[in-house]
């Protein structure tokens, strides 16, 4: 008689899954590739708006670069055309109120004055104006100093007083203002009347 139960068992016996490969990896997990898509996009995105950003403000400097050249690009003709306004102030300055009276300059006064204005007015039209810092507190920005004066209807540290004028272009100086500066004025007591100049001389009575 056979004996069959070795063979019944090794049937029952379920097969065992034979053992991954060292090698092989589980299939990647879908949430993962989304993750890292979205991380992606993200990263994408950023990159966008910097660049945006960079080109508008490469655009509004490049605006603003063109704008000042513009603008600013007649500052040499400007300062040649202040010194014909220099020399016409100067020749107004010394001409004395006799002759302003004479009948025969008059006229010709009142022309230069006019042609004066209009060249003033012609260079504030294109951006160049005229400062007289008279009174105004010393700034190094705006004024150049010549010397200092004594003077004490000006408060230590103001202009006391100007001897050219001053033009600015747009937000520039185009010529600072010549200007004397004042100063604090020194004072000395006055002698007493007790204060004997001599020493060896007696006390008074």
């Amino acid at each position: 008689m056979t004996d069959t139960t070795s063979g019944n068992d090794a049937a029952a016996e379920p097969e065992n899954k034979a053992p991954a490969a060292p090698g092989e990896q589980s299939a990647p997990d879908p949430a993962d590739h989304v993750a890292v898509a979205l991380a992606a996009a993200a990263d994408f995105k950023d990159r966008h708006l910097r660049a945006l950003a960079d080109m508008e403000n490469l655009r509004k400097r490049t605006e603003r670069e063109v704008a000042d050249a513009r603008f600013y690009g007649i500052t040499a003709f400007a300062r040649d055309v202040l010194a014909v306004a220099d020399n016409m102030h100067r020749a107004l300055e010394a001409v004395g109120p006799e002759l302003r009276q004479a009948a025969d300059a008059k006229a010709l006064l009142e022309g230069v004055e006019l042609t004066e204005r209009e060249l003033l007015k012609v260079l504030e039209k294109n951006g160049v104006k005229k400062f007289s810092p008279h009174g105004e507190k010393f700034d190094p920005n705006f004024h150049q100093a010549m010397y200092e004066v004594p003077d004490t209807d000006v408060s230590p540290g103001h202009v006391a007083q100007v001897m050219q004028a001053g033009y600015m272009l747009g937000e520039r100086v185009l010529r600072p203002a010549l200007v004397a500066v004042a100063k604090a004025v020194s004072k000395t007591p006055a002698a007493s009347a007790n204060d004997n100049s001599d020493p060896q001389a007696p006390p008074p009575a």
